[in-house]
């Protein structure tokens, strides 16, 4: 089955030991989306402040302009230290952390004001208002931190929420029966594949009530649905056509836990089982520079529609959208009978 021009363009605990909690990050400057909403923030707040002092629409342009030269250089600049001491950052307490990202800003504000004054643009350095160019800068790094710190505290209820729901969805008693009978019916035919079998499910189970964290790897993801195909295979046979197209240099990517096997598992739910010829499942990975591509694509039977409500879907995107921000992308097409999702992933 080809895929390419579908969506051409576009992963036993020991006894209860005490540990010591270990510092996190509270905020986070280190994404492009941050970058971007903190440029746009930073400029917008200068254009508001030259309105009380411009005399019409050019002198505005050409204050924001001279402002922009101190302005945009400071905050890619408390961006870049944010970002670089976040290690650092971490090891202190969550006050302490948010009191380093506003004194970064004070600094910022300074750097600012020192690049206006190095320039000549703004009178004598002894003119140059370096008190209030701190005490601005320390101001709109508090308010990027706060917006940090409440962007971090907003992940953990969603992806809780989409993680119970995702188990919901993942451990269907349908499922787990057919298993079981499947397993049944090869324990005397063939004891050893009905022992690999309850193997799959028990990994399967284990690695859904598991707690690995916000992210595991592709590497992972993979695994895991290649454990559910295994099980499936046994119950729909040869109406199952299975092929993958992995790219080893994709399997380090971060991704939500349980992000493909939900796909893997829309994709036999509506294309294997409706049909009663079967069904065709792909599932390829390809790094491309410093992404990764993630593909799951399936054939449908002749005149169906959209599959589904899209639930399981807007789970994986949620949670892409909250690990990456605007570099996950995830999108679905119907084309032709084929039905794919295509996701991509920072490497």
């Amino acid at each position: 089955m080809k895929d390419s021009q579908i969506l051409s363009s576009f992963a036993d605990l020991p006894a209860a030991v005490p540990v010591r909690p270990s510092r996190v990050l509270v905020f986070d400057a280190c994404h492009v989306g941050v970058v971007l909403r903190a440029v746009l923030f930073v400029e917008a707040v200068a254009g508001v402040g030259v309105m009380f002092g411009a005399s019409g629409f050019i002198d505005w342009l050409a204050r924001l302009s001279l402002l922009s030269g101190a302005v945009l250089p400071a905050t890619l600049a408390w961006l870049i230290a944010a970002c670089s001491c976040k290690r650092l950052l971490a090891r202190l307490r969550p006050w302490a952390q948010q009191a380093g990202g506003v004194a970064l800003g004070a600094v910022a504000g300074l750097y600012g004001c020192a690049m206006l004054a190095l320039s000549g643009l703004a009178g004598p350095a002894g003119e140059q208002p370096w008190l209030a160019s701190a005490f601005a800068g320390a101001l709109l790094a508090a308010a990027l931190v706060a917006a940090l710190v409440w962007r971090a505290k907003g992940r953990t209820p969603a992806a809780t929420a989409a993680r119970l729901s995702e188990l919901q969805a993942r451990i269907r008693p349908h499922f787990l029966f057919n298993t079981l009978n499947s397993a049944i019916t090869l324990v005397r035919e063939d004891p050893a594949r009905a022992e690999a079998i309850l193997e799959d499910l028990s990994d399967l189970f284990r690695h859904a009530l598991a707690d690995p964290g916000e992210a595991v790897t592709l590497a992972e993801e993979v695994a895991l649905a290649r454990r559910y195909l295994d099980i499936e295979q046994v119950r729909f046979g040869e109406r199952l056509q299975v092929e993958w197209s992995l790219d080893a240099r994709a399997g380090s990517a971060k991704v939500p836990p349980l992000v493909l096997q939900p796909l893997v598992e829309n994709a036999v739910k509506h294309g294997v089982e409706p049909s009663a010829a079967g069904a065709q499942v792909r599932i390829s990975t390809q790094r491309r520079s410093g992404t990764v591509v993630i593909k799951v694509t399936n054939t449908v039977p002749a005149g169906q529609g959209r599959p589904g409500h899209g639930v399981a879907q807007d789970n994986v995107r949620d949670r892409l959208r909250l690990l990456h921000d605007v570099q996950g992308q995830f999108q679905t097409v119907l084309k032709d009978g084929v039905y794919q999702v295509r996701m991509e992933v920072p490497l």
